[in-house]
């Protein structure tokens, strides 16, 4: 699966990070990560991130380009693009919602 995403530069989380260099905090990230992979999946919730490593920055503004592969029945890896510079890498852990 594949996704995108662009945070806003008034995205309230921005301020601070940095003045006159901004930069997308990592959990900003993760969170566009996980509501994603939710939106694509109701069935399922969120039931860990044992894994998460930030390699470059992202700008506001910047489009991300999200790339999911499962990796097992309750699990799935994740990278993260701007371009062909990789920002994140991962893996998600979920359980499925029982019906």
């Amino acid at each position: 699966m594949e996704a995108h995403f662009t945070v806003s530069p008034e995205h309230p989380a921005l301020p601070g990070h940095f003045p006159g260099n901004p930069v997308v905090p990592g959990v900003v990230i993760l969170d566009e990560i996980v509501r994603l992979w939710l939106e694509a999946h109701p069935d399922v919730r969120l039931a860990g991130i044992p894994a998460a490593k930030f390699l470059s920055v992202l700008r506001p503004g910047e489009t991300c380009r999200l790339r999911f592969d499962a990796t097992g029945e309750n699990s799935v890896k994740f990278e993260c693009f701007s371009g062909d510079r990789r920002i994140a890498q991962g893996r998600l852990l979920f359980n499925l919602i029982a019906s």
